[in-house]
């Protein structure tokens, strides 16, 4: 894991102050990355060292931190929290930093706010790279309002659901502003129809832990999508795949082949 985080900025998109920041070779090809539910720019993409394999990489990094999480604003209307309006404060970070186009790489919630985008602006996406979510983009992930009551418990303690007590966790361990997560947890789950994923037409590389219980099959889902492939990402669970250094060496293998490195 590489500790050292970057130092962040911020701009105002749809009446919020969102964080995010801006690393890496400033002359590289950029990558944009949205992190998952209940994470952060930080610990999802600097901490496991992603930040550090794309920068070392020659690329330009960006993250931000999708509002309800990190330094951005925390509302607590659930109505603010859609994948669409996630997607486009994406959107308006690209155009605050000048950049017409960037691969995209989400993980979890990420990789469905990677979707809407590519979906809602599919010429500023030159690829995408969904991590932690397959199939389950279009067919769901289960029941998550036990993860809204969880956050909202009193305690740990008094959390018995054992995925709102994994997130619960994760929340209390980041910090985060409980009921902006669980306010963002009801809405922002909105499922893709097979057709919206064929739309997807970009390169697309999907990578899924083989122990991971939420996904859902990254080959089902690449099978929608006319130019994906599906990456099995050994032993490792939904908490843990992101950081792998399999998934990391299929990412920059999957860039250089389409940057022609």
């Amino acid at each position: 894991m590489n500790l050292d985080a970057p130092s962040f900025s911020s701009f105002t998109h749809d009446g919020l102050e969102l964080a995010f920041f801006d690393e890496g070779d400033p002359s590289g090809d950029p990558v944009l990355l949205i992190h998952g539910f209940a994470s952060s720019a930080s610990v999802n993409w600097v901490f496991p060292g992603w930040l550090k394999t794309l920068g070392d990489a020659g690329y330009r990094v960006i993250a931000l931190d999708n509002r309800g999480h990190g330094a951005s604003a925390k509302p607590h209307d659930p109505a603010v929290y859609t994948p669409p309006l996630m997607a486009g404060d994406a959107a308006a970070l690209l155009d605050h930093l000048a950049i017409p186009e960037a691969h995209v790489f989400g993980y979890s919630m990420g990789a469905r706010i990677t979707a809407f985008l590519a979906l809602a602006h599919p010429h500023r996406v030159r690829s995408v790279v969904f991590g932690g979510l397959g199939i389950g983009m279009v067919t769901g992930v289960g029941d998550w309002d036990p993860i809204a009551d969880a956050l909202l418990a009193p305690s740990l303690a008094s959390v018995t659901h054992e995925r709102g007590r994994m997130f619960r966790a994760f929340a209390d361990q980041t910090k985060s502003d409980r009921q902006a997560l669980a306010a963002c947890i009801m809405t922002s789950r909105d499922l893709l129809t097979p057709q919206d994923m064929g739309r997807i037409d970009v390169p697309a590389l999907i990578g899924v832990g083989t122990k991971d219980d939420i996904a859902g099959s990254p080959q089902a889902l690449a099978e929608l999508m006319p130019n994906a492939r599906a990456l099995d990402i050994p032993g490792r669970d939904h908490m843990l795949a992101v950081g792998d250094k399999v998934f990391k060496r299929a990412v920059l293998d999957f860039y250089a082949e389409i940057d022609g490195r």
